[in-house]
C-alpha cells in the first residue's frame, strides 16, 4: 500500500453532513474499493454501494455518541463503523477491535494512510478486553443481540452505551433478548432509526445503557 490514495469526489450528501471529514471519507472509500476488495474484506458487489450502504450508514451512528467518548468497535472488520466514527468525530478515541491478523494488518495501514491519531488497532476478542473500560461499545453485523450483549456490555463503564447496528431483525432480536439484557444489568434499551430524512435506507440501531441494576424497560421504538 502506498502512502496516499486517490481522493474521489464524495457525494453531495457527504459534503453536506460531514464537510470536515469528506475528503478523508473519500480516501477511506477508495481504500475499501481497492485494498479492501483485494484482501477479501469487502465483496466486489459492495463497491458501488460503499457510500450508501456502508459509509453513510455508519457515519450517522455518531449522533448517538456523547462528546469526548472512548469507543470500542467490536469485530470492526474493515473498520466499519469504527474508522468512519473516528473520521467524522475527532473528539472520540476509537479502539478498532478485531482478532484476525489479515484484518488488523489492513486496519493498521488504513489508520496510517488516513492519519487517524484518534484510532488504535487492538488485535483481540471482546472477551479479552478489560471490563468496564469504554464509554461506548459499537458493533455492526457481528452476532445476534443476546450473544453480542454478553461480549459488549461488560466492556462498558456504568452508564455507558452499547450501540448495535442491526437490520430488519432488530425488533425480533430485542424481544427475544430482553431477559438476557436484564440479567446482564442493562438499565434501558431502545431502537433508533437514524438518517430517516437523509438516507435511502435509514440506519437501525439498538442502544443499551449499561448499569449494575438487574432489570430494564423499553422506552419507545424510534429515535431520531
Amino acid at each position: 500500500m502506498t502512502d496516499s490514495v486517490s481522493r474521489e469526489t464524495p457525494p453531495p450528501l457527504v459534503e453536506e453532513l460531514f464537510p470536515r471529514a469528506a475528503v478523508r471519507l473519500a480516501a477511506y472509500a477508495e481504500l475499501l474499493a481497492t485494498e479492501g476488495t483485494l484482501r477479501g474484506l469487502i465483496g466486489p458487489r459492495e463497491v458501488p454501494r460503499l457510500w450508501d450502504r456502508h459509509l453513510l450508514n455508519c457515519a450517522v451512528l455518531e449522533r448517538l455518541i456523547p462528546e469526548e467518548s472512548s469507543v470500542a468497535d467490536v469485530g470492526t472488520g474493515a473498520g466499519l463503523p469504527g474508522i468512519v466514527l473516528a473520521l467524522v468525530r475527532p473528539d472520540l478515541q476509537v479502539a478498532l477491535v478485531e482478532p484476525l491478523l489479515r484484518r488488523t494488518t489492513f486496519l493498521e495501514e488504513a489508520v496510517d494512510v488516513l492519519a487517524l491519531d484518534n484510532a488504535t488497532v487492538v488485535r483481540a476478542r471482546a472477551e479479552e478486553l478489560p471490563r468496564a473500560s469504554y464509554d461506548v461499545v459499537t458493533s455492526r453485523a457481528v452476532a445476534p443481540l443476546g450473544k453480542l450483549a454478553r461480549w459488549c456490555l461488560p466492556l462498558c463503564v456504568e452508564g455507558g452505551l452499547m450501540l448495535a447496528m442491526k437490520g430488519s431483525s432488530a425488533e425480533e432480536e430485542l424481544d427475544s433478548s430482553e431477559r438476557e439484557l436484564a440479567s446482564l444489568g442493562a438499565e434501558l434499551w431502545h431502537i433508533h432509526q437514524l438518517g430517516v430524512d437523509e438516507l435511502a435506507q435509514p440506519t437501525t440501531v439498538v442502544s443499551i445503557v449499561a448499569g449494575r441494576a438487574a432489570g430494564g424497560s423499553r422506552h419507545g421504538r424510534r429515535g431520531r
